[in-house]
């Protein structure tokens, strides 16, 4: 079986709303804003961080789009931008559930939508090329999920059939558009339920 990791929010910390409320003090006190706020700026990862996370705009330009759309200074966008990379860690279970999928013999890919200058912070800083034999960027290859075509560039890249590869994502419209096209799939939530999943599919032991 090969086993394929979305990174933001499965492999490395993603929460928008907690996130929002670090950067911005100033304008957010609970997480509910945060989340309030987060859907206005990401979009639910369309619109104007769609098209960065497709690598069709830079990081100059998304933040010219998000300021000039909501209101908010330049100087205010820009510093969410500039942080993105310092959330982006690794989450520990989920870095010690990938090395004992790796050791139980299973090969691992990864398949994220992520902007240029972030997946390039992604791959100087952490080990990729020892938890994955190979992955596909959304910025790179100018697709995105849950579009079929970044789904049948996996299959190529990865050298696989659909139905020999099952994907992990926190995203139901991703899960979804992986399913659509005979991969296995499941909704990430945590790495302990992922766990589980993955014993029940016998491709971990309990």
């Amino acid at each position: 079986m090969k086993i394929v990791f979305d990174f933001g929010g499965v492999v490395f910390r993603w929460h928008p709303a907690s996130f929002l409320a670090r950067v911005w003090p100033h304008r957010i006190e609970t997480l509910e804003q945060g989340a309030a706020a987060a859907a206005v700026f990401f979009q639910n990862y369309g619109g104007d961080w769609g098209l960065f996370d497709q690598g069709l705009i830079g990081a100059d330009e998304v933040v010219r789009r998000i300021s000039a759309r909501t209101g908010w200074s330049l100087s205010d966008v820009a510093a969410v931008v500039r942080a993105v990379p310092d959330e982006l860690m690794p989450v520990p279970a989920t870095v010690v559930l990938i090395r004992d999928l790796r050791a139980a013999g299973h090969q691992l890919h990864f398949l994220s939508n992520m902007p240029v200058p972030f997946a390039e912070h992604l791959v100087r800083s952490h080990p990729l090329n020892e938890w994955f034999v190979s992955g596909l960027f959304s910025g790179h290859v100018k697709q995105i999920k849950p579009g079929a075509e970044i789904f049948a560039m996996a299959e190529r890249r990865f050298e696989a059939q659909p139905e020999e590869l099952l994907f992990l994502d926190d995203h139901p419209a991703n899960v979804d558009a992986a399913l659509a096209r005979d991969w296995q799939a499941f909704l990430f939530t945590d790495a302990a339920s992922a766990r589980r999943e993955l014993v029940s599919r016998r491709l971990l032991n309990a």
